[in-house]
């Protein structure tokens, strides 16, 4: 082993600037740039000096200010050539390495710039008889390589390969081309502590051969490449490349969308035919070219599956007094629905597994089937998803797009599940009695799947074409009516009827709820306002005539603004604005004059007017029938826009009275001699049904034999021509509406008991309620 001899003179003295991400070799020429404010007075004061400065690399590049540990050992003694001043205090620096040198210390005591301690390397020989064959060995074997690397890149500079030629010696060629190479700076600081030749001859090789073997494989596999792709298609040749690398280096990494979507399978939780399904798609994906349309289809399919909620759900509360506790908190009555949800978790709660009902709300607008369908959610603890159905008209909303088809994408009941993220959430149906039909399908025909619990469990969507399992999904729907439900979706639901709200329930909801909820929203606190129950109550009767709370929170909101205004107006009067109290005597100072009347008992009995008594989606009404007979040919007139229905109640009204009229001492030519007119009220009002058929029997009767009906009494009931009292619905409503007209007695169908017996005492309280069968019962009750 030959032994290094080195010659070392005396120590230096001399300022340091340390370099980020960089390394300067001897004889070489070069510029870089400087910001740090220590680097920019070293170099001024090498410039007054003689303009030698000594350079050395970072070993950390991220300390601001280094310290001697955070610098090489070794470096570079270069003198300044040029000084180009820059924009933002950047100052160039053209410098040309002399020498290497030992850094041996800093002078702490300096602060103004870094000052070294350097030892001057000055030369370093080998023993050995044959120096000068060595080194023209090395210089030639070093052209090669470099011959071979820029054989590689033919944009390097052509001057270098005449410059190398012109140097003579070794240490010196190894220096420059270790300096124009695109290696690391770290790799560059190795060549750089290589003090002897024969040491930075083996470095320099071994860097120049790894550079010169990865330019190889890069051009092979270029070649490669270019045998499989069209020049034009760029994305496909990056890929292409990307994956060669992967395959030369042996790595299973990858961030591809193919390797992303089988790592989401690998999370995903469902079945084995659905997971086997999944990656037969992403196999497909694969082999697809990544810019083609079809490429975005399969992509978007793949998305969809995966983020479906295939065996993935949330836990439902088994805790039925909190569930019954919120559902109490939000809405106030509506029992029935109450009573039906907490049964079902009774059942899910003892056998684990229960069947989900199906459950139809149905009611007159307003009167909050929609924000029940939200605090059931809530309190069973299920994920809440609502899908409105109202004007629904293609059967592919509901089963999804062929993905064929360009935009093609899932049903609602699909895109739903998707949304909530678990496969056990309440989906709410809204408005299905609002679904129409036109010549792309039947969408009620769709529904029969979703909502059939024996069919429901692999359910297909065409978009999805993987069977879904709906049978975990808890269905509930809201209709207004359900006359325009065809029979059997009506059969797979269970109908629970959400009735109008009572004069006292609006009250107890305005009063619990709504009222709360407007003085939050517009900025009122309680202090600020009172609304008295009289108020209230005033509100409800004389400003509003719903079957829900709709228009009276509206009412209430108007009350609140107006009061906000009246607060801020006095703010900025200076005043100090006193406490707002609306009662029902200055009610109308902020919400006008009354917009509707009670519709009042008649003060004394008259012959020929009874009162009916109606339902209306608006909740129950009271109409007043009129009968006038006069001279003329036997015919009958019927005005005030009544169905047909309607008027062939009124004709069999006048076939029955004519059947016993005998019995009643009423002569046949009353029947030829007279014309009778039948008028009810409000003729703008389209009017129809059959419930108003022994009101207008009864009143074709008193008018035909002039004696008088009771003002206090209302009925209702369809008729038959033998004078048999048939059932009719909406009683509750009914029943309110004459309670509030103020009447006494209301006449009902005997069949209709059941029905009576349902409703609240309170709304029943103060009412004779008497059934009848026949239409003589009617008679006897009515007539004075």
């Amino acid at each position: 082993m030959n032994e290094i001899e080195m010659e070392i003179e005396q120590v230096h003295v001399m300022p340091l600037i340390p370099l980020r991400g960089m390394t300067i070799l001897p004889d070489t020429v070069i510029h870089f740039d400087l910001n740090r404010e220590k680097s920019i007075k070293a170099l001024e004061y090498a410039m007054v000096k003689g303009g030698k400065l000594f350079l050395v690399s970072q070993r950390n590049v991220e300390a601001d200010i280094p310290k001697e540990e955070d610098l090489y050992h070794m470096g570079t003694i270069a003198e300044i050539r040029q000084i180009t001043k820059l924009p933002n205090q950047i100052i160039r620096v053209l410098v040309e390495g002399r020498r290497r040198g030992i850094l041996k210390g800093i002078n702490e005591e300096n602060k103004s710039f870094m000052e070294a301690c350097v030892e001057d390397v000055q030369r370093v020989e080998e023993e050995g008889g044959n120096k000068a064959a060595v080194g023209e060995a090395m210089i030639r074997q070093l052209r090669e390589y470099f011959a071979q690397y820029a054989a590689y890149y033919p944009k390097i500079d052509k001057n270098a390969m005449q410059r190398y030629a012109n140097v003579d010696d070794p240490g010196s060629l190894m220096d420059q081309i270790a300096m124009n190479l695109p290696i690391g700076y770290e790799k560059k600081q190795q060549v750089l502590e290589a003090v002897s030749l024969k040491e930075r001859y083996d470095v320099l090789c071994v860097q120049l051969l790894n550079e010169i073997e990865i330019a190889r494989v890069r051009e092979e596999l270029a070649g490669r490449m270019k045998e499989r792709v069209d020049k034009s298609q760029k994305e496909y040749l990056l890929r292409e490349q990307l994956r060669y690398i992967r395959e030369e280096l042996g790595e299973d990494k990858s961030f591809s969308d193919a390797d992303q979507f089988e790592a989401s399978l690998r999370e995903l939780q469902a079945s084995e035919e659905v997971k086997a399904r999944i990656k037969k798609e992403i196999s497909r994906f694969k082999s697809l070219i990544g810019s083609s349309s079809e490429s975005a289809v399969e992509r978007a399919y793949l998305e969809t599956l995966l983020e479906l909620p295939w065996d993935k759900a949330s836990n439902d509360t088994e805790n039925i007094k909190k569930a019954g506790e919120i559902l109490e908190r939000e809405h106030y009555g509506l029992e029935q629905v109450k009573e039906r949800i907490l049964e079902f978790l009774a059942v899910r709660c003892l056998t684990k597994k229960g069947e989900s009902p199906i459950i139809c709300l149905v009611g007159p607008p307003g009167t909050g089937k929609t924000s029940i369908a939200k605090s059931v959610a809530e309190a069973l603890n299920k994920k809440y998803v609502r899908i409105c159905l109202g004007g629904v008209r293609d059967e592919a909303e509901i089963r999804g797009h062929r993905k064929t088809y360009v935009g093609a994408m899932p049903g609602r009941i699909a895109a739903g599940l998707k949304q909530a993220g678990v496969n056990n959430p309440l989906m709410l149906l809204d408005e299905i009695d609002k679904v129409s039909n036109d010549h792309k399908g039947d969408t009620f025909s769709a529904l029969l799947e979703v909502l059939d619990g024996e069919q429901n469990v692999r359910f297909r969507d065409h978009y999805v074409e993987i069977p879904l399992d709906l049978s975990e999904v808890l269905f509930m729907a809201t209709a207004n009516t359900t006359q325009t439900i065809p029979r059997p979706l009506l059969d797979r639901m269970e109908i629970i009827e959400v009735n109008s709200y009572t004069e006292n329930e609006k009250f107890h909801i305005a009063k619990e709820h709504l009222l709360k909820k407007q003085l939050e929203k517009n900025g009122i606190t309680k202090k600020m306002l009172t609304i008295q129950d009289g108020a209230l109550k005033n509100i409800i009767t004389y400003y509003t005539k719903e079957a829900g709370v709709r228009e009276l929170e509206r009412k209430i909101g108007d009350i609140c603004r107006k009061c906000a205004k009246e607060i801020l107006e006095a703010r900025e009067a200076g005043a100090e604005s006193e406490k707002i109290k609306v009662t029902a005597s200055n009610l109308d100072k902020y919400l006008g004059n009354r917009k509707y009347s009670m519709n009042k008992a008649n003060k004394e009995p008259q012959a020929g007017i009874v009162r009916g008594l109606a339902w209306t989606s608006v909740g129950g009404d009271t109409l007043q029938i009129e009968v006038n007979m006069m001279p003329g040919k036997g015919e009958i007139e019927l005005t005030g826009q009544m169905g047909d229905v309607m008027k062939e109640s009124a004709v069999i009204g006048i076939s029955y009275v004519r059947s016993v009229g005998e019995k009643n001492h009423i002569r046949p030519e009353v029947f030829k001699e007279n014309d009778f007119h039948i008028h009810i009220p409000e003729g703008a009002v389209p009017k129809d049904g059959p419930s108003a058929g022994i009101t207008m029997a009864t009143a074709l009767f008193s008018a035909i034999t002039g004696e008088k009906v009771r003002s206090d009494i209302a009925m209702t009931g369809e008729i038959t021509l033998r004078g048999r009292v048939l059932p009719v619905g909406g009683l509750k409503e009914k029943i309110l509406a004459a309670k509030m007209a103020g009447m006494k007695e209301v006449l009902v169908p005997a069949e209709n008991k059941k029905d009576i017996e349902e409703i609240k005492e309170e709304i029943k309280e103060g009412l004779v309620i008497t059934y009848v069968k026949e239409m003589n019962e009617v008679l006897k009750r009515a007539l004075i």
